[in-house]
């Protein structure tokens, strides 16, 4: 039962045992027997109603500690704060092999474990991205040449949903790592008196998370390091950050396994339901197939703009547009363009996904790797230099019966 439902049912209890209070007091009596009989029963009820609510509400703030990201591999020390940590500082003495106060002490944290560091480590906390494009002082980039800089205004991007939907987060892992589960259990049954019980065998499964590289590069001219060392460090928190992001978004829902993660897409033990043009039955049945396998945690919808349009546009009988609470059952939605519509046997339905997203892992293994290289031969010769990210990463389904999708015409 959940916290809702535990506090819905306690103060139902108490309420009965207000009524049955009042209604003595009313008649200016002492309780009867059989209402003396209900009270007790009440209060024994409310009692363990508590207990079963204090211990929900332990293990809901214990799984919210998780989620934030823990570490879960020994030997961590208590994380500094990253307030002040400035990343176009961290880039630029990382040029010079000299790093200095908290960019250092980050640095040496994540790098203990490494056998080699080339450039500089970086919490996956301050940048997290994939495509690669020359910054100069002329053109667009030249806005970012300190005359008065005004802040800077960020480009239309995809939302990225999984994590904020309540996939669980595991930061510093350092080897690989098993996520082993009960997948099916022994069974029990009645026998005779003085007979011996039939054995039966649990079957147990498990799913591996290993680092998997995902890389992005910024070309930048030297004019661009002299001029505009302020304005480089939101690009880089922003923009560098986000396309890892985005990358890590793009694999949990459906990336395909060759030197990427497996998302949930393209997991061969997540199934499909019947889909078509987006109606309420769809959502139902992707509901019932999660409660059909005992699935109880947090659930939710994420899908494409273009399943939204649909749902936002269908009407009842007298034309009335049905409100989207209706259609998807109180369930939360999201919809993000991370989300394809392309999939299925031509390529042209859009996806629907239903889950309970903790049943989502996505791992991280130390730092982002960032290597600036002023001798790489596109620009050794014009002062200029190449900002390397790399990021080592995974993302795994966990438990596969947490997610069913339906394509949608």
């Amino acid at each position: 039962m959940k916290i809702k439902e535990l506090k819905e049912t306690r103060s139902g209890k108490i309420a009965e045992m207000r009524a049955i209070s009042e209604q003595a007091a009313t008649e200016k009596r002492d309780l009867s027997g059989e209402e003396r009989k209900r009270f007790d029963a009440l209060d024994t009820e409310v009692t363990g109603l508590s207990a079963r609510l204090t211990d929900a509400e332990k293990l809901a703030e214990f799984e919210r500690l998780e989620a934030r990201g823990d570490t879960v591999s020994g030997g961590s020390s208590e994380r500094r704060s990253l307030d002040h940590y400035s990343l176009s500082k961290a880039v630029s003495e990382s040029r010079n092999g000299a790093l200095t106060g908290l960019e250092a002490e980050w640095h040496q944290e994540l790098a203990k474990d490494r056998a080699e560091v080339r450039g500089v480590m970086v919490p996956t906390e301050i940048i997290l991205g994939g495509e690669s494009r020359a910054l100069t002082t002329g053109g667009s980039a030249g806005n970012m040449v300190a005359t008065d800089l005004a802040a800077m205004t960020d480009r239309r991007r995809a939302a990225l949903r999984v994590e904020s939907m309540g996939a669980m987060v595991l930061r510093n892992l350092t080897g690989n790592l098993e996520l082993p589960r009960l997948s099916a259990s022994g069974s029990a049954g009645w026998i005779a008196e003085h007979t011996d019980a039939t054995g039966t065998d649990a079957t147990f499964a498990k799913k591996s998370m290993g680092p998997k590289t995902v890389a992005a590069e910024y070309e930048l001219s030297r004019r661009m390091l002299l001029q505009s060392n302020q304005a480089l460090e939101p690009i880089l928190r922003a923009d560098l950050a986000y396309l890892l992001a985005q990358k890590i978004d793009s694999a949990g829902i459906q990336g395909g396994g060759t030197n990427e993660p497996t998302g949930i897409l393209e997991d061969g033990d997540v199934s499909a339901v019947t889909g078509g043009a987006f109606d309420s039955d769809i959502t139902a049945d992707l509901i019932a197939a999660l409660e059909t396998d005992n699935v109880t945690g947090t659930t939710g919808f994420l899908t494409n703009p273009a399943v939204m349009n649909a749902a936002r546009k269908l009407k009842d009988s007298d034309g009335r547009v049905i409100p989207l609470a209706e259609l998807f059952h109180n369930e939360r939605v999201e919809s993000s363009t991370q989300v394809p519509g392309d999939i299925g046997t031509g390529s042209d339905k859009n996806a629907l996904i239903f889950g309970e997203w903790a049943s989502l892992y996505i791992g991280y293994w130390s730092g982002v790797d960032l290597l600036m290289n002023p001798y790489h031969s596109d620009v050794a010769s014009k002062g200029g230099a190449i900002l390397h990210a790399f990021l080592d990463a995974d993302v795994v389904v966990r438990h596969p019966e947490g997610f069913r999708y339906a394509e949608i015409d």
